[in-house]
């Protein structure tokens, strides 16, 4: 491969990346500032769900949800904030998503944001595992 092809295949691998960086993260915002916007209704759904210290939980789920995609997308600690977005994420599966003990009319929901969710996590594995790309602000 030629330096110039070799260098525009690395520009087309860094602009990949801060667009699959952006539209991976894009929901979690989405879902902070609801969460936020209704804090007491957050917490009584954590409540419902059995989440340990649903008061707690909700500031932990909004700060996960709002500063983490927000480093992701930035691309500063970038790895930090995808692994940390993994942890939160696998956590909502365990807690939220157990499709198998919905009653059948909820089930096909559940299940399709159960695997949502994982699909998001070998996202972001990705961006662990290759970092952020050039057009990032890395520490």
């Amino acid at each position: 491969m030629s330096n110039t092809s070799s260098r525009a295949a690395g520009i087309s691998m860094d602009l990949y990346l801060l667009i699959a960086r952006v539209l991976l993260v894009a929901l979690f915002p989405i879902s902070g500032w609801a969460k936020f916007s209704n804090i007491g209704g957050t917490t009584t759904m954590l409540t419902n769900l059995g989440a340990p210290q649903p008061g707690l939980a909700v500031w932990v789920a909004i700060i996960a949800e709002l500063l983490f995609p927000a480093l992701v997308a930035i691309g500063l600690f970038s790895r930090l904030a995808a692994f940390g977005l993994v942890l939160y994420t696998a956590g909502t599966i365990i807690l939220a998503h157990r499709f198998w003990e919905f009653p059948a009319a909820q089930q096909f929901g559940q299940q399709m944001s159960f695997f949502k969710n994982v699909s998001l996590m070998v996202g972001l594995g990705f961006i662990i595992k290759l970092g952020p790309g050039r057009f990032a602000l890395k520490p």
